[in-house]
């Protein structure tokens, strides 16, 4: 049924990463599909940041997150299921879109944090931009 499953990690947070990678990996399992796990660092080499943080220390902590992310891929996704990593810069729901569609994903499953009302407000939804700028079926985890 799927080919190709996105999945947005939080590395400062794996508890909250690790139930939307077991749901992926049972669909994975089942149909066949590969994960993609991805995270998104904020946007380092933007003009603002750049000029504070030099671009070879920015590419490490680029590399760095991507070995980080491949040790969880490690614990968290068995052998039998393909898996790849990648590390994306900017905002969070334009990295997930963005990947999403240079990969050909048909499904992205991601976890939702349990935010306040005035917190949503606020500081918007990664999930519900993702749910609203995705040309693909996303699964909404509930904490």
């Amino acid at each position: 049924m799927y080919k190709h499953i996105l999945v947005p990690v939080d590395l400062n947070d794996e508890s909250f990463a690790d139930t939307a990678v077991d749901h992926a990996v049972w669909l994975a399992s089942q149909s066949g599909a590969k994960i993609h796990l991805l995270t998104v660092l904020p946007g380092i080499h933007n003009s603002m940041v750049a000029s504070y943080f030099p671009e070879e220390a920015a590419n490490k902590m680029k590399r760095d997150m991507k070995r980080n992310l491949q040790g969880f891929a490690d614990k968290y996704v068995p052998e039998n299921v393909a898996c790849q990593v990648s590390v994306e810069e900017g905002k969070p729901y334009k990295g997930i879109i963005k990947t999403a569609e240079r990969i050909g994903c048909d499904l992205i499953v991601m976890p939702s944090h349990k935010r306040s009302r005035v917190n949503k407000m606020m500081l918007g939804s990664v999930a519900a931009k993702v749910l609203e700028g995705a040309s693909v079926h996303v699964m909404v985890l509930k904490p």
